[in-house]
């Protein structure tokens, strides 16, 4: 269907361009690679460097078919440190007429298909080398991670957002060493900690047993697609993960799914900063998130905004350490310790 068609009203936004914008529109889409590009970013936010790599074209090329589509509206981006992300654009008239051309392309197209694998190869490089990171770093992780605002800062703060409960069942997404779970451990009947690291949850079972918290369970699984039920947790916790993620948003959609009605989702991340050099040394795939871009994400995800806190370092203390930004996000309006005790009797594998 052509963008601005009357068989257009009234299904959700109106894609009609004035001419001149829907001629530059096709103009931008109107080239193989750049073609390539769009369906690309459609399957999320990506880099010049990660695009050099999946297309196999130089980065000077790569960049001026990205300069053209973002100033025809079809694209957006979005600097963090000295690496700019582009993707489709969101809620603009260009987006969604970059997402009806996308839909008109074959999906049985060999180029496109090749495409979307080295994208999941270059994505899946990427978290390897977290994880290896992380592997030779288990027993350290608490300390490694305490170089940004005080931890028993942030802690407070987050007990105190996330709210009393009782949950039902927790989740932590992202355990690590199960810090998390002993944090709430007396707010929760039944606590999860989802990592994909193997070494990371060794340590974290060996510390909660020592801890003695016996309603808890720390289990491999990716954040990507969890093997829980939809609408299993009351509470979601994501502490200190998305920085390592090739994809946020994905990982926050999945959260979503998992949350129950009336139940609270709770990330914790850094805000923006310029500290390039935790990409190499701490494995830091973003450099912080604004409030914007999280609050986004969430409402894409159906899930409504809730209080926002930013904790920063004081100024004599400050050199070298980051501010601590925590966000939450509700399930619709019940809440979880309203519900009948017999809610939580819900099973954690996905039927």
């Amino acid at each position: 269907m052509f963008p601005g068609s009357e068989t257009d009203a009234g299904q959700g936004m109106s894609a009609i361009l004035p001419s001149r914008d829907l001629v530059a529109a096709l103009k931008a889409a109107a080239e193989p690679t750049r073609l390539r590009i769009l369906k690309l970013l459609a399957g999320g936010e990506l880099n010049v460097k990660d695009l050099t790599q999946i297309l196999g074209q130089s980065q000077p090329r790569i960049s001026r078919h990205l300069k053209l589509m973002n100033e025809a509206g079809l694209i957006d981006r979005f600097r963090e440190g000295s690496w700019v992300y582009f993707y489709v654009a969101d809620g603009t008239r260009g987006g969604e007429f970059a997402r009806r051309i996308l839909d008109a392309a074959d999906p049985a197209c060999p180029v496109l298909a090749r495409d979307q694998e080295r994208a999941r190869v270059v994505k899946r490089e990427r978290e390897a080398t977290a994880q290896a990171f992380f592997e030779a770093h288990a027993a350290d992780w608490d300390r490694i991670r305490a170089f940004h605002v005080a931890e028993v800062e942030v802690e407070a703060a987050m007990r105190e957002m996330l709210g009393e409960g009782p949950f039902d069942l927790l989740l932590d997404l992202g355990t690590g060493t199960g810090r998390i779970l002993e944090l709430f451990a007396d707010r929760y009947g039944q606590g999860l900690g989802i990592d994909l690291n193997q070494a990371m949850l060794a340590y974290a079972r060996s510390k909660l047993s020592g801890a003695g918290l016996d309603a808890v369970q720390v289990r491999h699984g990716d954040l990507y697609n969890l093997a829980i039920e939809d609408g299993s947790a009351d509470a979601v916790v994501m502490h200190q993960v998305l920085h390592f993620l090739s994809d946020p948003s994905r990982a926050i959609d999945e959260a979503a799914r998992v949350l129950a009605p009336g139940g609270r989702l709770m990330i914790v991340d850094f805000a923006p900063h310029e500290m390039e050099e935790l990409r190499d040394r701490f494995a830091h795939e973003r450099l912080g998130f604004s409030g914007q871009q999280i609050e986004d994400w969430m409402r894409g995800s159906g899930l409504k905004p809730g209080k926002t806190r930013t904790l920063t370092p004081p100024v004599a203390d400050a050199a070298g350490r980051l501010s601590v930004t925590i966000w939450t996000a509700d399930n619709g309006a019940q809440s979880p310790g309203l519900r009948k005790a017999a809610s939580g009797n819900r099973k954690l594998e996905r039927a």
